[in-house]
């Protein structure tokens, strides 16, 4: 339902001035995997290349290659030995070079990282590309963009969406549980997205589609009352979150950017992971940081409901902010990766004293509204702490074995992944990030 609706949009003109346009099919139900074949038929493609790692593999490869067989199609494959893969320079160039010359379509059998990969793939060789999902744990399906690891920085980096999108309800009903409940994490991600490119519009004159708000909201709505069919298997609420999924990455395409499914909570999981790459600390699943992210947002967005704001305060806190002795911090808590972000600040200038002059101002005067979007958009954290528990979601870093000690840097650092406004940045503007951050020690 949620996908027809969003699909309604493909094309149309929209009361936000823009065309939203989405190229891509999406096959989602019971049995859909049957039609690859079709599929790739359907595209001319003689020889198609199969990318996969072991899990993914274990969990589809069979059945793909099953399905080719009996079709009398030729393909090719590349399955990635390890069982931690990191989407990065190497994976991507690994891919690549296993690509045979004769092959005229790419398909992928995975959810992230194969994903991500193959997407990049695509892009850069122009041949039709397919993703055959198996697990429910991401968003990133119908994505535009890569969620890639290089040069140590965690950056979206333009790719294309799959031609045709395959998530075939029986196979994703059994991915492990583990995998379900991320894709859940991931969609709770969206109350804190929604809440933030509406506080960005208002700040920072960021374009803003209510529309495309409206439809992320109702998803993710569904995906919360689904929460009792998932534990238990029922293919409607797989269904559910897999669909909702789609819409997240459907809705960043209509947009243009990754405002409707990713804002601070996103930005806490790419710091562990850069953390992960750079120093081998513990990493886990992207929908289930997600959620802890969501989890340390809401905390902290709870606790902004209280805040009046001090002008004074947070003038003086702009024009004593030492950007050097910061850029040393972010050194230490990130390693080489650090520096691509002190790269991209030079060119935002964010803590520039005039524009943060000029934000403050948009600030006091709108902060009703802003307390008012908060209200309109976010749960409470103990309501989302619930329903990750009743889930089995972790709620505590120390969980998925990441030191607590220093989220209150990782939370600082936030502000510096891209240029978009989140709450890190709301709280560097109005003086008091520091007092924030050490909250969540």
């Amino acid at each position: 339902m949620i996908m027809e609706q969003l699909l309604k949009m493909n094309g149309a003109p929209c009361a936000c001035g823009r065309k939203h346009e989405f190229r891509s099919e999406i096959l989602s139900g019971q049995g859909v995997i049957r039609s690859l074949p079709d599929v790739i038929r359907q595209y001319g493609a003689k020889k198609p290349y199969l990318l996969s790692d072991i899990n993914t593999d274990r969990a589809a490869g069979s059945l793909v290659r099953d399905l080719l067989e009996e079709a009398g199609i030729a393909y090719a494959q590349f399955c990635f030995p390890e069982l931690w893969l990191e989407p990065d320079e190497r994976t991507v160039g690994a891919a690549l070079m296993h690509l045979p010359k004769d092959c005229d379509m790419i398909i992928a059998i995975g959810s992230g990282v194969i994903n991500d990969t193959a997407k990049m793939i695509s892009v850069h060789t122009k041949l039709p590309y397919v993703i055959v999902a198996t697990a429910p744990s991401m968003d990133g399906y119908a994505s535009m963009t890569s969620s890639m690891t290089m040069e140590g920085l965690k950056i979206s980096l333009p790719s294309r969406c799959a031609d045709v999108i395959i998530g075939d309800v029986d196979l994703l009903a059994s991915a492990p549980r583990k995998m379900l409940v991320a894709g859940v994490g991931d969609m709770l991600a969206k109350y804190v997205s929604i809440c933030e490119w509406r506080i960005a519009a208002l700040v920072c004159g960021e374009y803003y589609c209510e529309n495309i708000a409206t439809l992320i909201r109702t998803a993710v709505r569904k995906i919360v009352e689904s929460a009792d069919g998932l534990l238990e298997g029922d293919p409607s609420a797989v269904s559910a979150v897999f669909d909702g999924l789609s819409a997240g990455s459907v809705a960043m395409n209509y947009a243009g950017l990754s405002r409707p499914a990713s804002g601070t909570e996103h930005y806490f999981s790419h710091v562990w992971d850069m953390r992960g790459a750079e120093f081998g600390d513990t990493v886990e699943l992207h929908g289930i940081q997600c959620a802890i992210g969501t989890l340390l947002s809401l905390r902290l967005y709870d606790k902004l409901k209280g805040v009046t704001p001090d002008r004074e305060r947070a003038l003086a806190f702009a024009e004593r902010f030492d950007v050097e002795a910061w850029n040393e911090r972010l050194r230490v808590l990130l390693g080489k990766s650090a520096e691509s972000m002190i790269a991209l600040e030079k060119k935002e200038g964010k803590y520039d004293v005039s524009k943060h002059h000029a934000r403050l101002e948009v600030i006091l005067t709108h902060w009703e509204e802003i307390q008012a979007i908060i209200a309109e958009e976010l749960p409470s954290a103990e309501f989302v702490e619930s329903l990750m528990k009743k889930l089995g979601l972790p709620t505590d870093v120390r969980e998925i074995g990441i030191d607590p000690t220093n989220l209150g840097e990782v939370f600082r650092a936030t502000k510096d992944i891209r240029d978009k406004y989140v709450l890190s940045r709301l709280l560097w503007d109005l003086g008091i990030i520091d007092e924030f951050a050490e909250s969540l020690t």
